[in-house]
């Protein structure tokens, strides 16, 4: 997000993309968890930055472009429901901030119609470091839907402390010994905020946290085209 400051509304759209996409998480998955009977009826669903920022997170996205919230610990989201409704509780954080980039996406299309052209040569990671060349309205609405499109992206990555993990966990009846000791390395030993926060860094200019988000976020942009 920091390589954006040269386009300072490029930079506020992308730093409304990632609280929006903190907030949105939070509050999709505490409303699900109670409507699935996985929460305290009485639990409040508001915000609570506590809970919902994870401070390396917020690092990712200021260095790199794209972040991510607090873990959801596999243990604080029961089982004895089912692994399908475990699982949604994981997916519905990413999905409802993905399915918030294409409502903003939508907006761009029907807001700037004759601003399309130039998303035929434009990558997500382009749109990070705030390299649009276009007038300051136009860069405003699609860094922040790019923003939203790829905090959901890097979500869906099986490796804690994203939600991906937590799909991943869910897939399985009984964790076996090799998705213990990924665990335990990965998430308790934090082997994997240090993967994310060192790829966030590296290499300088471009991140390889970016690649994924590269990969896919490059088709949807192609398709809004």
């Amino acid at each position: 997000m920091l390589f954006a400051l040269g386009q300072p509304v490029a930079f506020a759209g992308l730093l409304l993309a990632f609280v929006l996409g903190l907030l949105l998480r939070a509050l999709a998955i505490r409303i699900t968890a109670r409507a699935l009977g996985l929460s305290a009826p009485r639990e409040p669903v508001a915000p609570r930055p506590r809970e919902d920022i994870d401070p390396f997170g917020a690092v990712a996205a200021a260095v790199g472009g794209v972040g991510w919230g607090k873990i959801l610990d596999v243990d604080e989201v029961p089982r004895f429901r089912g692994r399908g409704r475990a699982a949604a509780i994981f997916a519905v954080g990413p999905v409802t901030v993905l399915v918030a980039a294409q409502l903003v996406l939508l907006a761009f299309r029907l807001l700037f119609p004759d601003a399309f052209g130039y998303l035929d040569n434009l990558y997500p990671s382009d749109v990070l470091h705030g390299q649009i060349d276009a007038p300051y309205a136009e860069q405003f609405v699609l860094a922040a839907a790019v923003g939203l499109l790829a905090f959901g992206l890097l979500a869906l990555l099986p490796m804690p402390p994203l939600d991906g993990f937590g799909l991943l966990w869910s897939a399985y009846q009984q964790p076996g010994h090799g998705m213990q000791w990924y665990r335990m390395w990965f998430e308790h030993k934090n082997v994997g905020v240090v993967i994310l926060v060192a790829c966030s860094f590296l290499p300088p200019g471009a991140p390889l946290l970016l690649l994924p988000i590269d990969l896919v976020g490059t088709l949807v942009l192609r398709l809004w085209a």
